[in-house]
């Protein structure tokens, strides 16, 4: 396994990832899209409200295994009944035994929180094309118990990803994108070019910018790539949006690394002059600097090799002042300490 493909499963194993961001801005297109018979059954001219604060009630106290983005929705029904929609997205690279237990948990909890219909849905990314559960129950002493759900596998769209290529709902991108990401796990050049065929993808849909941003989110988050392929992307990004005039993600990202620089640089310069009492301001401020730039350098390129920590713990503030400002524009991490 390469670097890159040990940094993919490591970043896959956060909680909430990008997904739940798209699927709260895109709710109304992720059911057309997955669920379209139940999309059918609901009143999309009334507002739906999401009720995760709810949700986390209910569940938080259930080691129910690893979750990527759930979400309880409630939506009024075509007939003008409402309902509480429970929605659960499990993103995973494994057959998991416990999967529709979990699923049938979650059910029958809402259900006695709130004595109302729950219905679950299910999109699993696993490897496992004959994986695909859709049912959980037990039955004792004449009483039966089960919960049948709708589910969703990426794979099963493995044959149609040209035709996803061309639609024109947010989640065929998205699954575009999860379907090229397994495709390329061995290829970093591969999945550069796959990638970045996306972000030309995502600029001419015609969507609004938070529509961009939450998606771009999702391929970066999937499709990651070593740093030398990362900071190829971004100059490519740059060109694809002066092309279409429409400066989202690069203006986007040197905002968060301007706000992150001035955020950092006060909570660096309190810690730092905290010590400072001890060690003396100006050693306090330098501490500061270098902490800050240090955790902006990793955000950006990952993790640091041990001269570049050094040149940090060792350096003036000129020279940090003058880091941190190339910060914004360097295309490598060697650009920004380049002596000419």
């Amino acid at each position: 396994m390469t670097q890159a493909d040990t940094q993919i499963e490591n970043h896959t194993d956060e909680y909430d990832s990008p997904w739940k961001d798209i699927l709260e801005h895109a709710f109304p297109e992720f059911t057309a899209f997955y669920f379209p018979e139940a999309h059918v059954q609901i009143d999309w001219t009334q507002d739906y409200d999401f009720k995760n604060t709810e949700l986390r009630k209910v569940v938080r106290d259930a080691e129910l295994g690893k979750r990527f983005a759930d979400v309880l929705v409630q939506v009024t029904l075509i007939n003008g009944e409402q309902r509480w929609i429970y929605i659960h997205i499990e993103i995973q690279g494994q057959h998991d035994i416990d999967f529709a237990k979990r699923m049938f948990t979650y059910n029958y909890r809402l259900f006695d929180r709130y004595d109302s219909p729950i219905a679950s849905f299910a999109v699993l990314a696993d490897n496992d094309p004959d994986w695909k559960p859709g049912g959980y129950g037990f039955e004792v002493l004449g009483c039966r118990h089960s919960l049948q759900f709708p589910v969703v596998k990426l794979l099963d769209y493995a044959e149609q990803i040209n035709q996803l290529e061309t639609h024109t709902n947010p989640f065929a991108l998205i699954t575009t994108a999860h379907l090229q990401t397994r495709q390329t796990k061995h290829d970093p050049e591969a999945r550069y070019q796959a990638k970045r065929a996306l972000v030309r993808l995502l600029y001419r849909q015609g969507w609004g910018k938070q529509r961009i941003l939450d998606l771009f989110a999702v391929l970066d988050w999937m499709m990651r790539l070593p740093e030398e392929l990362e900071q190829k992307l971004w100059l490519e990004i740059e060109t694809i949006e002066g092309e279409n005039k429409m400066r989202y993600v690069t203006s986007v990202e040197r905002h968060a690394v301007k706000r992150g620089m001035e955020q950092g640089l006060e909570q660096g310069l309190e810690q730092g002059l905290e010590q400072g009492l001890k060690k003396g301001k100006l050693e306090g401020k330098l501490e500061g600097e270098a902490t800050i730039l240090q955790r902006l350098l990793i955000k950006k390129f990952g993790p640091l090799p041990e001269e570049t920590q050094c040149r940090l713990s060792t350096a003036t503030l000129d020279q940090l002042d003058l880091w941190a400002e190339r910060l914004l524009d360097a295309p490598t991490l060697s650009a920004i300490f380049d002596e000419h």
